[in-house]
């Protein structure tokens, strides 16, 4: 009799014990991208349209949807952030939105172990909360499985997007770079720096087009202090004269760079110190 009553209760319960894998219908992603020092990472789900209408239809207007499908999705920023006037705590958050036609409501919720919209949503959970315009979506570019991207990324900000159907909302988030190299910067320069170092700084103010003063000193420094210069060091430095308004200089250090990339048979920086050259000397001869 025992050995009937286990077997029932075995052929019951044995779906709830099935070895057979099969594919979620929204399946799992997980995007990370460094934005300058600060790393964001993006956990969601990507349902697909699937022939249904989706904004106003499968996704309600003005009710809070979980920004995807399945467990919620989360965003998790590595160092302090900005949106807009809002300074954002580095953290893990869940994302939650309130679609319209015209604006969506972005909400960073504190909670974060969650399927969905949690039954127990409390306003105190809110760490943070935006609005953001809405941008159609021409027929012929559809997103036909949700989509969240990272987009026009520079060393100070990035804009993540957010598409689905022929909708989608961008988010601008900056990042502290400049605060964060700065720091850094002075607590080297503080102690006793090397040649690279002062070739790093020199080149991070090249590329931020600040400072170019500083960088135009210590790229000096950084190619004195340096037994063999290399020609991407020559390089650097021919860019930072140029940047200073002193074209001769530039012209001397970019042949510099010319002869040692020659040299080394590369012959991306023989091309670059060459047309770097011919604008430079075109300048010298527009002012005399």
């Amino acid at each position: 009799m025992r050995s009937i009553i286990f077997s029932i209760i075995f052929f019951i319960c044995q779906p709830n014990f099935s070895q057979i894998k099969t594919p979620r219908v929204s399946p799992a992603t997980e995007i990370t991208q460094m934005v300058g020092l600060t790393e964001i990472k993006i956990k969601y789900s990507r349902p697909s349209a699937r022939d249904r209408d989706i904004f106003g239809e499968l996704v309600p207007f003005n009710k809070i949807w979980r920004t995807g499908a399945d467990n919620s999705t989360k965003i998790n920023f590595s160092t302090d952030v900005s949106i807009g006037d809002e300074l954002i705590k580095a953290g893990e958050y869940s994302i939650f939105s309130i679609p319209d036609k015209n604006k969506w409501q972005i909400i960073f919720y504190s909670e974060t172990d969650l399927w969905g919209v949690p039954r127990d949503w409390s306003d105190d959970k809110i760490s943070y909360s935006f609005f953001v315009d809405v941008k159609k979506i021409k027929k012929d570019s559809f997103i036909e499985t949700f989509l969240i991207s990272f987009e026009n990324i520079t060393n100070n900000d990035v804009d993540i997007k957010i598409g689905w159907e022929n909708t989608s909302v961008v988010v601008n988030i900056e990042v502290p770079t400049l605060d964060l190299v700065e720091n850094d910067i002075k607590n080297v320069m503080s102690g006793n720096p090397s040649s690279s170092d002062y070739y790093a700084a020199a080149v991070y103010y090249k590329q931020e087009n600040i400072k170019l003063d500083k960088a135009l000193e210590w790229i000096n420094l950084a190619i004195d202090m340096s037994d063999s210069p290399r020609f991407w060091q020559y390089r650097q430095q021919s860019l930072i004269m140029a940047a200073n308004g002193k074209y001769t200089e530039a012209i001397e250090a970019a042949n510099n760079s010319l002869k040692l990339a020659k040299d080394a048979n590369n012959e991306s920086y023989v091309k670059m110190n060459k047309e770097s050259i011919s604008k430079w000397t075109k300048k010298l001869k527009s002012v005399y």
